[in-house]
C-alpha cells in the first residue's frame, strides 16, 4: 500500500482501539440500556457512545471524508466514505453473547481501502489494505479454504427463518441439501471465518451496507470472492455471499432455486 493508504489502515486500527474501550467495558454489565429501534431490533448505549465517538475521531482526523454509520446515518457526501457499524451483532450483545465486532472500513467510491473488524469479548481482530493482504490478531496473514466443492463445504449463516422471510427459502434448501455442513455462526463472525479458511461459505439475505463493507475486503485479501446473491460484488444489494472462491459459482446457482 501507498504511505496515504497505511495512514488510514492504522486510522481504522485506532478507531477499533476507541471503540473496544467503549464496548467492552459496557458488555454484561447491569446497567446496559437497550431500547428496541423502528424495525424492532435492538440498540445499546453502547451502540451510539461508539459510533458517536468514532466519528468525533474522523471529524478531527479526516474532516474531508464522508461517514456512513448504523445509528446516526450518512454525513457528507465525499467519495471518501468511512463505513461504521458500531457493534455488529447487538442482540448477541445485549443478551451477553460474546460474539460481536465493532466493523470499520474506507472505501474510495466502489473501491474498498482498508478495512478492520474488531471483536474484543473474543480476543480477536481482522484486518487488511487493499493489495496489502488481510491478517489475524496474531499478524498471521489469511487464506482462505481450498475446498472446490460443496459436497465438502462448510456453510455459515446468521438466522435460517431470514431466507424464508425475503423470498429465498427454496435456494438455501436446494444450497443446505448440497453442502457438508451448515452452520450459524452469525454475523461478522461467518465471514471471517470464511478468510481464515475454517470454513467455505458464508451467507446472509438481509445485510446494511455498513454490515458487509469492511467484510469484502478482508474476504477478497484473503484470496476469496464476496458478492451479492446476483453475483456483483457490492455492498449495497441487500444480500452477501462470501466464500473461497472456489464454491461461488455453485452457491450462487443454487440460490436462484424457485
Amino acid at each position: 500500500m501507498t504511505t496515504p493508504a497505511r495512514a488510514d489502515l492504522e486510522l481504522a486500527r485506532h478507531l477499533a482501539d476507541l471503540a473496544d474501550s467503549i464496548t467492552l467495558p459496557r458488555f454484561r454489565t447491569a446497567g446496559l440500556r437497550v431500547e428496541l429501534k423502528a424495525d424492532g431490533t435492538p440498540v445499546t448505549d453502547a451502540d451510539t457512545l461508539a459510533e458517536s465517538a468514532i466519528r468525533a475521531a474522523l471529524r478531527e482526523l479526516r474532516p474531508d471524508h464522508a461517514v456512513v454509520g448504523e445509528e446516526f446515518g450518512a454525513d457528507g457526501d465525499s467519495e471518501w466514505r468511512w463505513y461504521i457499524d458500531p457493534i455488529d451483532g447487538t442482540k448477541n450483545f445485549s443478551r451477553g453473547v460474546p460474539v460481536w465486532a465493532t466493523l470499520i472500513a474506507l472505501r474510495n467510491g466502489t473501491t474498498p481501502m482498508c478495512a478492520v473488524v474488531s471483536a474484543p469479548a473474543l480476543r480477536r481482530r481482522w484486518w487488511a489494505g487493499r493489495g496489502d493482504g488481510a491478517y489475524g490478531e496474531d499478524g498471521e496473514r489469511l487464506r482462505v479454504s481450498s475446498v472446490a466443492s460443496l459436497d465438502g463445504a462448510h456453510v455459515s449463516c446468521t438466522d435460517i427463518r431470514d431466507f424464508d422471510t425475503y423470498g429465498h427459502e427454496a435456494g438455501f434448501r436446494a444450497l443446505m441439501s448440497r453442502c457438508r455442513y451448515l452452520r450459524a455462526f452469525g454475523d461478522f463472525w461467518s465471514h471471517m471465518l470464511v478468510a481464515e479458511g475454517a470454513i467455505d461459505v458464508g451467507i446472509e439475505p438481509v445485510v446494511n451496507a455498513w454490515d458487509v463493507a469492511a467484510v469484502q475486503l478482508i474476504v477478497e485479501e484473503a484470496g476469496g470472492r464476496f458478492s451479492d446473491f446476483g453475483g456483483f460484488p457490492s455492498i449495497d444489494s441487500g444480500s452477501v455471499v462470501t466464500s473461497n472462491g472456489l464454491v461461488h459459482e455453485q452457491v450462487l446457482a443454487l440460490m436462484q432455486s424457485r
